[in-house]
């Protein structure tokens, strides 16, 4: 299984072209280059990925880890789906 912070980082790579190493836990947004509108993109993303809703004014998200943070608790919230692990939520298969 996936875990956030692997889906996250696969993001980050393809759809931002960021080099792989660089995407650490403790990596900030800013030293990443990613600016207010990249962040309001990536969070469409997880809306649209992980099947959640986020509010308008998210806190501050620093580092990548708050990044995973933020979308671990709110599929926790939302799904009640959550693994301590950290996994992604099973997706529904498409039959």
């Amino acid at each position: 299984m996936t875990t956030t912070f692997e889906w996250l980082r696969t993001t980050l790579v393809q759809d931002y072209n960021l080099e792989p190493g660089a995407l650490t836990p403790d990596a900030s947004l800013e030293s990443l280059g990613l600016d207010s509108l990249a962040v309001a993109e990536l969070l469409f993303a997880v809306e649209d990925k992980f099947r959640i809703t986020l509010p308008a004014e998210p806190p501050p998200l620093n580092a990548l880890n708050d990044v995973v943070q933020f979308i671990d608790a709110q599929i926790a919230v939302q799904h009640g789906e959550l693994a301590p692990t950290g996994e992604l939520p099973s997706t529904p298969s498409s039959a």
